[in-house]
């Protein structure tokens, strides 16, 4: 399983919190990439409930990641 910034952006509009079956049929709904249903059901999963993206692909940057000083601008 891989994830990139471009593929996790398929599952940005998804209805969180979903589970691994909401989520893939979401992404073959919406037309994402064979990488992403692949990406999602190559999950171990049991029955969880994932609220974002980074309970998915734990490495998903968020806000913190990026050195934006928003009181500067």
């Amino acid at each position: 399983m891989y994830w990139t910034l471009e593929l996790a952006s398929y599952l940005s509009d998804a209805p969180w919190p979903a589970t691994k079956d909401e989520l893939i049929d979401y992404a073959i709904r919406t037309g994402a990439p064979l990488e992403v249903v692949e990406n999602l059901q190559s999950i171990e999963d049991e029955g969880e409930i994932y609220e974002l993206m980074e309970e998915i692909w734990p490495d998903y940057p968020t806000d913190e990641d990026y050195l934006w000083n928003e009181d500067e601008y």
